[in-house]
């Protein structure tokens, strides 16, 4: 099977996980490691479209005969549980969970259609920058918590929503 490459967002290198680094890893978080679960962790690693559940049992069912759709939600409950994944909440209220394996600290755009894109990288440290450190100190102080990290989630409600999109339209 072809190596596996999750872009790493911290160092923006890429590191090649094998099956045994698949395996790795599983042990390494406390997951039972079975045919099904590596494939479906390999498709979501490779799948840079944060997909639903139902989108990877597509991938998988055509690279493992016997998986199942049951199989394809367990493996995502169990990689969300042990750290290996993230759910991403629905678009809507009665839209589908997505899930991404990309583990580092990173910004996601929800699309009208419920689709997840990754901020790429630069414009995401620029996010995180204009946040004000003293509205998170009180956020921690008002609330009693301590926050770890900060996620951004942008949600979109059209195509063309950037001023630069804008300019072209009002020429006439």
């Amino acid at each position: 099977m072809d190596p596996v490459v999750p872009q790493d967002r911290s160092t923006d290198s890429c590191a090649v996980l094998t099956d045994q680094s698949i395996r790795d890893e599983f042990r390494e978080h406390g997951l039972r490691c079975t045919v099904q679960r590596e494939a479906i962790y390999r498709e979501l690693i490779n799948a840079h479209t944060h997909p639903t559940a139902d989108e990877l049992f597509t991938l998988v069912k055509e690279r493992v005969s016997g998986v199942s759709l049951a199989t394809v939600y367990n493996t995502l409950e169990a990689l969300s549980g042990c750290g290996l994944a993230e759910r991403l909440p629905p678009a809507t209220p009665s839209g589908p969970c997505r899930y991404d394996a990309d583990r580092h600290p990173h910004s996601h755009v929800t699309l009208p259609d419920g689709r997840v894109c990754d901020v790429p990288p630069d414009l995401d440290e620029q996010l995180h920058r204009g946040l004000s450190a003293d509205a998170i100190c009180q956020i921690e102080e008002r609330l009693g918590v301590k926050v770890a990290h900060v996620r951004l989630s942008l949600v979109c409600q059209g195509e063309k929503a950037c001023a630069a999109d804008r300019s072209d339209s009002g020429s006439d």
